[in-house]
Order: structure tokens, then sequence, then C-alpha cells
């Protein structure tokens, strides 16, 4: 599907120069003298490299079809994370790379979604919430309101995040994938 330039938005997949880009920030600009146009800051989701382009109305570019599809987690084999198709039962292999700082978060038969463009992984959405264990807290020091009373945590797998002073060592919390902060105890 062709877009017009000036309706680019950020999180739009477009494809331009021969490869696929993200939108990541976008801004109409009406000069005084002539017409007006989108200025837009695009990553490129193959390398990473970040490109700053104009896009005039009168310009189409074409939207990506991404496909989201739901996997299951089920192992990791060496620097690769294996998934299964939920609904054609196929694993794929994907580099723990693709997925990042965030891969500590996946546990045994976790659903992912997965987005892919003609079936080549581009990005990956975990929960936003996971159920994790302190194996580790730091004592309380009383009297220290001054400061933040958040104490340094250990989670069994192997991320620290602050936490509560109430909270200790064996319990279990709710931690946001995104920002890997705590957000509250587990019921």
């Amino acid at each position: 599907m062709k877009v017009n330039g000036n309706e680019i938005r950020p999180g739009m997949v477009i494809e331009y120069q021969n490869s696929l880009w993200i939108a990541v920030k976008s801004m109409a600009v009406k000069p005084g003298k002539g017409p007006a146009y989108n200025q837009v800051e695009l990553k490129n989701l193959i390398d990473g490299h970040k490109l700053n382009n104009r896009f005039g109305s009168d310009e189409r570019v074409e939207r990506a079809h991404l496909e989201q599809k739901d996997f299951q987690y089920l192992y990791r084999e060496g620097t690769n994370l294996v998934f299964m198709d939920l609904e054609s039962y196929e694993q794929r292999e994907i580099a723990e790379d693709f997925v990042g700082d965030r891969a500590a978060f996946l546990q045994d038969g976790m659903t992912v979604t997965l987005e892919l463009h003609d079936d080549k992984p581009i990005g990956i959405k975990l929960p936003d919430y996971v159920t994790l264990k302190i194996v580790e807290a730091d004592a309380v020091v009383k009297g220290q309101t001054a400061a933040s009373s958040y104490k340094p945590a250990k989670l069994e797998n192997g991320l620290r995040v602050l936490v509560p002073p109430f909270v200790g060592s064996g319990e279990s919390i709710v931690v946001d994938t995104n920002e890997i902060t705590y957000v509250r105890r587990a019921e």
C-alpha cells in the first residue's frame, strides 16, 4: 500500500531505497517559501543505521506489510533461541542478539509475538510484565530516609533491579520487561 510522504508517522514501517525502515520521528515543516514537507528520521531495520529525509506531499512511498505471528519460546541453543510457531508447530532459531538484553526475561513456554516481513523476523514483542523470584536482596539501612529508599536486588535470571525496602530475598515480584523495573509484589 502506498502512502503520501506527509502521512509518515513514528512507528510506521516503509520500504525505501530497497530496504526496510521504521520511522523514529517525524515533523511537519511549512517553510515561508516553497512547499511543505515532512522531515522524517528513519532507522534501517536490517543494519540499524539512521537516515534523515524530507518527504514532500507529492512523494509516495510503499508501506511495508508486517505479519504478526505468535511463537512459543522453547529453549536456548548456544547463541540462538529456539521458538515454535503456534499454528504450524515449526521451530525457528533466532540469534540471541536479535532479542537483545530482554532475552533474560524469556521463560520456558512463554508466548511472544514476532513481526515478520517476507518470513524474515524484523521485531519481537515480549509480554509487558513477567513474574520473577528475588535470589539476593541488600539489607535495609535504618534511618535512610533522606535518599531514595529503594535497594538493589538480584533476580533469578541474573538481572538487577531496584525494589522497595519491604521486599526481601525469596519473594516473587512483577517486573516490567520494557523498562526493566520493579512493578509490584506477585500474588
